[in-house]
């Protein structure tokens, strides 16, 4: 068996992955559809695929993914798919579903991939409007306010691919603090208590229930479920309306992501900062490295992708700015020795997205994707990176 991944890996692709995805659609520019690296080269992405293959080969190795972004990520559906893609490369690669968050006690939706529940007293936040709760990595925070509340969690079947399992975990840390004390509610008579956040359950499983003894509150900033002998996770950290100075307002954003410890992080901010008339490419580009720094200093180590953004309409046109955010994206990925995707290019370019909604995968806002959209983005940016990935055999 894996002399066999060994062969399939050392053989690039005839056809370019990019190139397959855009049949049906003529205005896609497949012929663009690469990952750019201004600097003329990234280390850090080398890194990151080299840590592919050694999972890939051996079936050692954790590999890291996280993906930021507005609605486009909390949505779940392009998060989800590059998440599919990548575990499709392995049978039995997942190294758990990470972080996650309940979203239905912050009365907001909740990622395709999952579901979320509760009942009781919460209060919540977001990065948009922080109201005085320290935010970390989710850009969200609830808050119990006494021990009638309760959140659940629990894992969807995956899209069915390569005999892939159910996600499962017996490891889960508790991103939060309060007086309360949380504790994992097993069944109907289980109680497990944790150390400082961490609990080891006594089996697998795809569900979490969590509870609270005690007085006082807790504020809930996610949770990441996880597995032990490492594999391939994706994580997704998005926030409907999420722009960079949201994320900026996280005081506790690079505690928590060393929770996660990317190797790669995908970052989709952007189509929220050009909603206005006063967009400024050198304040969005500050803004920016201030994230970057904060994912640098937690690993030197980790790959950092801008997708750019794409297309949309502003009150009633195409968004005058967006070629402005591209441009400042390519100068991004310069500095740090990144890697940039054109995501608007890649689409079609100005005026686009009309086409897109034309074919059923826009939405009649002229700014979101249906699932079919979002489908096909995540195909274009992992057959992008694939590309990539194999590009250093040639």
């Amino acid at each position: 068996m894996k002399r066999l991944i060994l062969i399939m890996l050392l053989i690039a692709p005839t056809v370019s992955f990019a190139g397959r995805r855009a049949t049906h659609y003529p205005f896609i520019r497949a012929d663009l559809n690469s990952l750019q690296k201004p600097a003329g080269s990234s280390p850090t992405l080398d890194i990151f695929f080299r840590k592919l293959d050694t999972l890939l080969l051996t079936g050692g190795g954790d590999v890291r993914v996280l993906h930021v972004g507005g609605s486009h990520v909390q949505g779940g559906t392009l998060s989800d798919r590059l998440r599919t893609h990548f575990l499709s490369l392995r049978y039995g690669m997942d190294g758990g579903r990470g972080l996650v968050f309940p979203f239905s006690a912050a009365g907001t939706n909740t990622p395709v991939s999952y579901s979320s529940s509760y009942s009781g007293n919460w209060e919540s936040v977001t990065c948009l409007k922080p109201g005085g709760v320290e935010l970390g990595l989710t850009g969200m925070a609830v808050t119990a306010q006494d021990t009638s509340a309760r959140v659940v969690v629990d894992l969807l079947p995956r899209e069915a691919r390569m005999l892939q399992h159910r996600y499962t975990f017996n490891k889960v840390d508790l991103l939060g603090e309060g007086s309360l004390e949380p504790v994992l509610l097993l069944n109907k008579k289980d109680t497990l208590r944790g150390v400082k956040g961490h609990f080891d359950l006594p089996y697998y499983t795809d569900w979490v229930q969590v509870a609270f003894e005690g007085k006082g509150s807790y504020t809930l900033r996610g949770l990441y479920l996880d597995r032990p002998g490492g594999g391939f996770t994706l994580s997704e950290a998005g926030v409907n309306g999420a722009a960079t100075t949201s994320w900026l307002r996280c005081e506790n954003w690079e505690r928590d992501l060393r929770r996660v410890m990317p190797d790669l992080v995908i970052f989709s901010i952007g189509i929220n900062d050009i909603q206005g008339a006063d967009f400024d490419p050198a304040r969005f580009k500050a803004r920016y490295r201030d994230l970057v720094k904060a994912v640098r200093k937690v690993n030197p180590r980790c790959a950092i992708l801008f997708s750019g953004i794409n297309d949309s309409w502003y009150r009633r046109g195409v968004n005058p700015h967006t070629e402005a955010v591209e441009a400042a994206f390519a100068e991004l990925a310069r500095e740090c020795a990144g890697v940039f995707w054109d995501w608007y290019a890649v689409m079609g370019g100005a005026g686009s997205m009309a086409r897109w909604q034309e074919a059923g995968l826009a939405q009649g806002d002229k700014v979101h994707f249906t699932t079919e959209g979002y489908r096909l983005i995540g195909d274009l940016l992992f057959d992008a990176i694939m590309d990539s990935y194999y590009e250093r055999r040639k």
